[in-house]
């Protein structure tokens, strides 16, 4: 199944992380040139799973479009980020005891590397709907950052593959196996961690690894949950979800969702502006979109919502059941309560804002008003965040389906294409070509 290079590699994946160098991982010598833009984290250059500028295809089948696939061995859910003509991703054994960092030629799908680096002799428990290698990677020029959660974070140097600095110090129980990914911004690399034991969110020097800030958590978290269960139990406290850096209302602000609780960062020193409560749910998942001076995201699972709204001034506080709230520039703009994504993240496009939620419905709102423009059933489930690109939709199922549907405010399906063995993590767009990673290997559609 595998080629000879990976097998090979395999062999070396017991030695030391930082024994195995580069130029042993490289198959046919020097990787094809990359004429490409990056993609280089999680949903994104910008983060809200758009392409501009890109136009990938509508149609592709196995035989069809499909310029190579490349297997990678283990049960990993992790994006692929794309990079120098590189594509970084990781990936894990089943339970979580070996984690590796694979890097293949985005031209050819080459392995490049593939390393592992660490051994975890007593991993967290892990849902089996989860893996043990979930968050993404994410790159900037001559340097990746990866992370597994508490089992560890590394940056590496994108030539040679060497160790460059790691965390180990990092923890929390994630109860159920991490999925927050890294976001880098201004030379800082931003990290969720939401378990069920401790919350926090921490800034790294993205160089070095020192830690910047780290900041708790300041919800209050109480006695019990919305179903009457203790929120000690785990969910009530634990969380999935990416954070986002973005200009709204002309300050930069680092948005973050934890268990009942949205935050707004200072990112240069992560002092809390202002906090979201929403305590009918929790484990939030998804990365939050930002447009026409509004945040946008899925409050979570249980009773979850899509909540706009618009960020206010430091200090502030709002409860959305209007039981807590502080007067001020903070608000909820409108709420929707059908079809609420828990893990799809949302697109926000030409004042449209669009989802699917897990089980195959996809919805188009009006972002002014939470309008819905148009609700329809396009069958399968969804962990997969949709991605855009030259005004249409990507949803990608976990049954292998991707579904392209005009990004307008009529539904228009344009086409469906059945490829491998089922989406769990989301595309990457890379001029025109699309990088689907699938439960068992990677894709190159073009």
């Amino acid at each position: 199944m595998f080629s000879c290079g990976l097998r090979f590699l395999h062999l070396l994946a017991g030695r030391s992380v930082r024994a195995i160098g580069f130029s042993t991982l490289v198959i046919g010598g020097v990787s094809t040139v990359w004429a490409g833009p990056d993609w280089p984290e999680f949903r994104g250059p910008q983060g809200d799973g758009i392409a501009r500028g890109s136009k990938p295809p509508v149609e592709w089948a196995e035989g069809k479009s499909v310029k190579w696939f490349q297997p990678v061995h283990g049960k990993a859910w992790s994006s692929p980020i794309v990079s120098g003509g590189k594509i970084w991703l990781t990936t894990a054994t089943e339970k979580g005891t070996e984690l590796f960092v694979v890097c293949l030629d985005a031209a050819t799908g080459k392995v490049l590397v593939d390393q592992k680096l660490y051994d975890i002799d007593r991993p967290q428990f892990i849902h089996a709907f989860n893996s043990g290698a979930s968050p993404s990677a994410v790159a900037s020029g001559d340097r990746v950052w990866v992370t597994f959660g508490s089992p560890g974070t590394a940056c590496l140097d994108a030539s040679t593959a060497k160790v460059l600095w790691e965390r180990r110090d990092l923890e929390c129980n994630h109860y159920r196996g991490a999925g927050s990914s890294p976001i880098l911004h201004n030379g800082r690399l931003y990290l969720n961690f939401d378990g069920s034991d401790r919350q926090y969110i921490v800034a790294l020097d993205s160089t070095t690894g020192r830690t910047v800030w780290k900041v708790d958590r300041s919800i209050d978290y109480r006695d019990l949950g919305a179903d009457g269960k203790p929120e000690s139990e785990g969910d009530w406290r634990k969380a999935f979800a990416t954070c986002h850096v973005a200009e709204v209302g002309g300050v930069t602000q680092l948005l973050s969702q934890g268990a009942k609780a949205f935050y707004g960062y200072d990112p240069e020193t992560g002092r809390e502006l202002w906090r979201v409560e929403e305590r009918t749910s929790h484990s939030a998942g998804t990365r939050p979109v930002v447009g026409s001076g509004m945040v946008f995201f899925p409050s979570g699972w249980s009773q979850g919502q899509v909540l706009a709204i618009r960020p206010g001034k430091s200090g502030e506080v709002l409860d959305v059941n209007g039981t807590n709230s502080v007067s001020g520039g903070l608000s909820m703009v409108w709420r929707s309560k059908r079809n609420v994504p828990k893990k799809p993240a949302l697109v926000f496009l030409d004042g449209l804002l669009f989802g699917i939620d897990d089980n195959g419905v996809a919805t188009c709102w009006d972002a002014a008003n939470g309008d819905v423009v148009w609700n329809e059933r396009i069958g399968g489930n969804y962990s997969a965040s949709p991605v855009a690109a030259d005004g249409r939709l990507y949803f990608c199922s976990e049954q292998g389906k991707t579904t392209v549907v005009a990004a307008s405010r009529e539904f228009r399906k344009l086409a469906e294409n059945q490829l491998g063995d089922g989406f769990m993590a989301s595309p990457a767009i890379v001029g025109n070509a699309l990088i689907l990673r699938s439960k068992s290997g990677v894709y190159r559609v073009e």
